[in-house]
């Protein structure tokens, strides 16, 4: 098929904070995309009802992917995830992980794939060409608190192309915006990811 000239940037704060660190290093990230001439869309996690996945496994049957059980606010999200080049996940740390609306959405991410952790055949070539990376920022100077949660996102195990991570640093509203280190990085990887 004819891949389209402008790429497509897919932002996903599981922040419950609209006006927190994380969304700010996200909004970074897509001004980022958006100024290198893509097509960006944020979507907010928190006031979203999106439910825990139960692992009934009804999306693993062939020619079911994001056919959800599960009638929530996650459906509309599996179509931008799809439309899109480029998605970038980014959540703050709580608890040594990431937010349970982070958690609740990734672990959703099971209907792209089949029983065998392939993605499903209509969605590979899709799958596969998408980049996908993540901003994880946590409260302690040390970065390796964020290690886990970069580790849950690396999607490359299971055919994905992974992008990258940035790790920040940030307790209080408006500590990222003093992050220079972070927000360099940001940009270092949303020009990487937008390299073909």
């Amino acid at each position: 098929h004819s891949r389209r000239t402008t790429m497509k940037v897919l932002g996903i704060c599981g922040s419950p904070r609209a006006n927190g660190n994380t969304s700010f290093l996200l909004d970074k990230a897509l001004e980022v995309a958006k100024a290198q001439g893509c097509e960006v869309e944020k979507v907010m996690l928190h006031g979203k009802q999106i439910s825990g996945c139960t692992d009934c496994r009804k999306c693993h049957e062939p020619g079911r992917g994001t056919q959800c059980v599960l009638q929530d606010d996650m459906l509309p999200i599996y179509r931008k995830i799809l439309d899109a080049d480029v998605v970038i996940n980014a959540t703050p740390v709580y608890f040594w992980h990431m937010t349970s609306q982070m958690k609740s959405y990734l672990d959703r991410w099971t209907a792209f794939y089949g029983s065998d952790w392939a993605v499903h055949k209509e969605f590979a070539d899709n799958m596969h060409a998408k980049k996908i990376a993540t901003i994880v920022v946590c409260g302690d100077t040390n970065l390796a608190t964020c290690d886990p949660v970069v580790k849950s996102f690396n999607c490359t195990e299971t055919g994905l192309c992974w992008g990258g991570a940035v790790r920040a640093s940030a307790q209080d509203i408006g500590d990222a915006a003093k992050n220079q280190t972070a927000i360099n990085e940001i940009t270092e990887m949303v020009t990487s990811l937008l390299k073909n």
